[in-house]
């Protein structure tokens, strides 16, 4: 058996894995928004494509997918569902018929004043300032920037 180096002996316990740390942290953020989101009549990935389509109306499926680094066939569900409850319209584009062009409806523009109420009640809801919360997220993308070149991949955003 090789020989452990030293300080390392710690290095397989639970608590100490970072991939551990980063999931329950996930899972436990995102819980936390379910209750601020639900009075805006959103899931935490609606708000989401939301918050894309409030920085730049319309879009096309694939520049939001982008956009969240998730794939297409994920974000088209929530499409649908954000297009039942009246917040945004799909329509193919005119001369390109394999592009859908997602835009917000009043009703989904309107939303965004609700919304801007969700950075702050979740800062207050974590005890966090801003100043933690853009040093939590600058830690993230750095992470994330990391993981991409680590893969071989290049950051999609």
């Amino acid at each position: 058996m090789p020989e452990v180096a030293e300080g390392t002996q710690d290095d397989l316990l639970l608590e100490h894995q970072l991939c551990f740390a980063l999931t329950v942290a996930s899972r436990s953020v995102v819980g936390a928004y379910k209750p601020v989101l639900e009075k805006l009549g959103l899931t935490h990935p609606q708000y989401l494509v939301m918050l894309c389509l409030w920085e730049s109306s319309p879009r096309s499926v694939r520049d939001i997918s982008e956009a969240l680094a998730q794939e297409p066939a994920t974000i088209s569900p929530l499409l649908r569902r954000l297009e039942t409850a009246g917040f945004i319209t799909r329509q193919r584009v005119p001369g390109d018929e394999r592009t859908l062009a997602v835009g917000l409806t009043p009703l989904g523009a309107a939303l965004r004043q609700q919304a801007t109420a969700v950075p702050g009640t979740m800062m207050d809801a974590l005890g966090l300032t801003r100043e933690q919360v853009g040093q939590l997220h600058a830690s993230m993308m750095a992470l994330i920037a990391a993981t991409k070149t680590a893969s071989g991949n290049t950051p999609r955003r």
